[in-house]
Parts: structure tokens; C-alpha cells; sequence
């Protein structure tokens, strides 16, 4: 069975920076769209960035646009977020997502994702 496992969440300062990946373990064929979303305490779930399932394509969520970039290698099946200058309001717990079978574009909604990560926590302090 697939699985979605995320890494490389932890703590970090205000204007740091952190990196979190996802492998779709057990995935053969490559053609799913992927996505990061996020959910703060309190708040409801967030998209933060996806990505179509060439890499081609991205959209990035507004709140994190010019500080977070999502990429992927497909020979490994794995997604990467990239955060830069990192904001306490960025505390959140971040899910890796993959796409319904025959959705390939990066969506920001989150009911056209199947499958889903456990999540990893990110933390920033100010």
C-alpha cells in the first residue's frame, strides 16, 4: 500500500528556514499531483503549496508566496517544501497530500487529494 511519509519538521526562529520532504512510498506510477497543506491550532486546514505530477506546474498559497517553494523528483516519488524567512504564524502542522488517480494539475483544494501523510509539526518562535 502507498504511504505518505513526511520528514523534517521541527523547530526554528523567526527568519530561519526549514525543509520538509514526502515520499510516496511504494508509488510506481508518478502521474499524481501532490500538495503541503497546513493546519494551525485552532484554525482550519490550509493549502500551502502543490505541484503537478511533472513538476511543471506549482501554486503556491498566498500566505507563504515568495517565502515557500514546493518541488519534486519524480525518479524518487518525493515532494519537497522549501521555507525560507520562516514566521511564528508559519506554527503549524504540515500534511503532505496526493491526488485522486487521473488528477494531475496542482490543485489547492483538498478534497481532490486520496491520500494523505500523518503530518509533521513545524514550529517557529518569535
Amino acid at each position: 500500500q502507498v504511504q505518505l511519509v513526511e520528514s523534517g519538521g521541527g523547530s526554528a526562529q523567526a527568519g530561519g528556514s526549514l525543509k520538509l520532504s514526502c515520499v510516496a512510498s511504494g508509488r510506481t506510477d508518478r502521474r499524481y499531483a501532490m500538495a503541503w497543506f497546513r493546519q494551525r491550532s485552532g484554525k482550519e486546514r490550509e493549502f500551502v503549496a502543490a505541484i503537478g505530477w511533472s513538476g511543471a506546474s506549482t501554486r503556491i498559497g498566498d500566505s507563504v508566496k515568495g517565502r515557500f517553494t514546493i518541488s519534486r523528483v519524480t525518479a524518487t516519488n518525493t515532494i519537497t517544501l522549501h521555507m525560507d524567512f520562516l514566521e511564528p504564524e508559519d506554527t503549524a502542522v504540515y500534511y503532505c497530500a496526493e491526488a485522486f488517480r487521473g488528477r494531475g494539475g496542482p490543485s489547492e483544494d483538498s478534497e481532490d487529494y486520496a491520500l494523505w501523510g500523518q503530518g509533521t509539526q513545524v514550529t517557529v518562535s518569535s
